[in-house]
């Protein structure tokens, strides 16, 4: 449940570290909170540092952008249609461009099974475990 101000990890190669959610986009279902599979608004609250070795395309955000992500992981339990319960040790997400398309080439770490019913399947191929 990632509502209004919560942090969450990046787990892609787009250059952002850590963002804060600022909106989620989605039905009036939950009341303003996010689970997995949802998209957010955010803003990059750290980033890799751009110097020399790195090149300029590879890194394509910066501290204070405003982007779109969606929801991977979250700290919160979530139920799963067979009475399964899941939860993970911290919140992630992948950060999105304007056309719902990841802004990153590879994918860092566990993500969940839950993102295929939502339609992010290019995420899970991407992934190097799905849980």
């Amino acid at each position: 449940m990632i509502g209004l101000k919560g942090t969450l990890n990046v787990i892609d190669n787009s250059g952002a570290l850590l963002v804060e959610c600022i909106n989620v986009l989605k039905q009036k279902v939950n009341n303003g909170w996010g689970s997995v599979g949802d998209e957010i608004v955010c803003v990059v609250k750290k980033a890799r540092p751009i110097n020399a070795a790195t090149s300029a395309n590879a890194l394509k955000v910066r501290r204070g952008d405003v982007r779109r992500a969606v929801i991977v992981r979250t700290k919160k339990l979530v139920r799963r249609p067979d009475g399964r319960f899941i939860r993970f040790d911290d919140n992630a997400a992948v950060l999105l461009n304007n056309k719902r398309e990841m802004l990153g080439t590879r994918i860092g770490g566990v993500v969940s099974a839950d993102l295929r019913m939502k339609g992010w399947g290019k995420i899970i191929s991407l992934a190097p475990k799905v849980v």
